[in-house]
Order: C-alpha cells, then structure tokens, then sequence
C-alpha cells in the first residue's frame, strides 16, 4: 500500500512514540466541531454488504481494531466514527501496570514488522470501565470486546482469580471477551498450554456467565508459536465446552529470536493465515475465529476471511499503513 506524507513522517519516529502521535491527534480531531464527522467522511467504508452476525453479535462490518492499540479505551468515539466493525479494548488487567521500561516496541522497517516487549502496560480496570461506562451517541452502537490478560508481576496461581474479576466487572459493559493466553511481551511470561491450565482459567468464567441474564461470548487467544499438538487441545476444547470462537493470533516468540518480545507484523502474516485455515478446516467451519495477527494489506485481509476467518483484527496494519487499510480492506472484502 502506498504511504499518506503522514504516515510516512510517523514511520520515521521511533514506534511507541508514532503511535502516541497517532492517538493523541486522533482524540484532538475528535473534540473539534465536525471532527468525528470528518472521520467518518475521510476513512469509513460504505456499509452496504458488509455487515454480518458473528456469535450473536451484529457487526456493521467484519473489521476492527485488535488488542494493545487502544488498550485502556480512551479513542473509543474516534475509532467508531472512522467505521471500525469493532474496537476490541486489552489486555485489560485488575490492577494499572506499567510494563516493561522503554524502549519495548522495535520497528523491523525491511520486514515490515514489528518486536513487542511492552509488558501490557494498562492504567487498569477501574480505568477502563470509566471508559466503556460512558456510551455517547457515537459508540451506542460500537460492538466493544474486551481482551483479558494476566498482571506481570503476580504469582501463575493467582491467574483463575484476576481473570474472573475483570470478566465480572467488566460483564455489564462489554459485548464479548477474549481470554488471552499468550501473554508473551514480558520476560515474566505466561502462555498455558495444556489442557488443565486453559480450562483453569475459563471453567470459572462459564459458570459466572450461567448466572446471568445476558449472553457474553467468550474466546481463547491464542499463540501462533503452539505445536500441532497444543493447537489440537485449544480446537478440542472449544469443540467441548461452552467456549464461542478463538481469536488467531497473539506475536510471535520463534519468529525473531534474537530479539526480546514478540513479532507482529508482515513477519507473522504466512503463519496467522495458516493457523486460522487449520482452525476452520478442523471444526468444518462451525466455530468463528477472528483473525489477527499480520494482516498488514487489504489482500492480507481478504486471505484471512477466505482462510476461514469471521473477523479481522488490525494493529501492526494500521501502524505501518494508517487508517485507509480499513476501507481498502473493505473494498476488497467485498469483491
């Protein structure tokens, strides 16, 4: 995709700093007169046969916004009015952290990639929820999920507990959740993978769910660096239990080795697609996967949807190519 002048001058600041950039102006032209207006006006795609229904859940479009981009949901009304099907909110965690020391997101420029050692820094869920509370005209209708992870510092055995209390707490506010189990930008990581740790972490959030009046469904995000055998026991688990889709994938710790964090970005897009086209083909298309993970360009997109995906989730894509990636990918979804 080629460049605006912008997006080229933000891609030559370091990467954290670009994106606060990004941010900080998006939220300047949202409290101006007409500036969401003009968001919507410059960048949001024609709606017209995009919508669909994902696990209950109608979605304007199958586009949106994935975890770490606006963690702490503070553009919310800003990334509404620039068309996004979704804003998924996370890692959202019980209490504020504030992630590894800087700098902890590497640029790759010749990969187009990117290294994330943040550590989820989060201003946490007291914080959050103030947020999301706060519906206006313009997000009343934004579909809103919320991606929960694990606080860096606290003991594994503590997990079960902080991922309950943010699901409860977060339950009335959001439209659904993403149990994330490849937390892996700290040196503290933390990616279950057997069957008793998942089903340690999601047996207590079903049974809250049963006891409640409204349905929120619930996804496993997963690490695109599992064997054939783990991926296996994430699909038998989502195939047995009450669990409503898996989001595909978190970074990468194989891809780039060398350096500290995970890969995001055009270095992940091969693997992402596989795994979502094995997801699919093994449940026979029966269960809805939202595809993130190295969609960097409109055809990275549409691969991902054609491979079996329900949903795309962007970060690293809009980064590297700014805000027009959505309606291009619109544009190409819909051919």
């Amino acid at each position: 995709m080629r460049r605006s002048l912008f997006q080229y001058i933000l891609c030559g600041l370091p990467a954290e700093m670009a994106q606060t950039v990004r941010m900080t102006l998006l939220g300047a032209v949202g409290k101006i007169p007409f500036g969401k207006w003009l968001l919507k006006r410059c960048y949001a795609p024609k709606e017209e046969g995009l919508g669909r229904e994902v696990f209950g859940i109608h979605f304007r479009n199958p586009i949106g916004i994935g975890s770490g981009f606006d963690a702490n949901g503070d553009r919310l009304g800003e990334l509404s009015a620039l068309g996004f099907g979704f804003v998924e909110i996370g890692s959202v965690v019980p209490r504020p952290q504030p992630g590894t020391p800087r700098p902890r997101l590497r640029r790759l420029r010749k990969e187009h990639s990117y290294v994330d050692n943040s550590g989820y820094p989060s201003r946490g869920m007291e914080y959050v929820l103030h947020n999301v509370r706060k519906r206006t005209p313009h997000t009343a209708n934004l579909v809103i999920g919320c991606n929960i992870g694990k606080l860096t510092a606290s003991h594994v055995d503590n997990s079960p507990k902080e991922y309950l209390r943010v699901f409860r707490n977060m339950y009335q506010y959001v439209d659904f959740f993403v149990i994330n189990i490849a937390c892996n930008t700290a040196a503290k990581r933390f990616v279950p993978r057997t069957r008793e740790e998942i089903q340690s972490l999601i047996e207590p959030l079903f049974e809250f769910r049963r006891g409640q009046l409204d349905y929120r469904p619930i996804l496993l995000k997963i690490s695109p660096d599992l064997t054939k055998e783990e991926l296996d026991t994430v699909i038998d688990i989502l195939i047995e239990t009450p669990l409503d889709g898996i989001e595909a994938v978190a970074g990468s710790l194989d891809l780039m080795p060398e350096f500290k964090g995970a890969a995001t970005g055009a270095l992940l897009t091969k693997r992402a697609i596989e795994i979502v086209r094995y997801i699919a083909e093994r449940t026979e298309h029966n269960y809805p996967i939202i595809g993130s993970g190295g969609a960097m360009t409109p055809d990275d997109i549409a691969s991902m949807m054609e491979a079996g995906a329900s949903l795309v989730a962007l970060n690293s894509g809009i980064r590297e190519n700014g805000f027009k990636l959505l309606r291009k990918g619109a544009e190409r979804v819909k051919k």
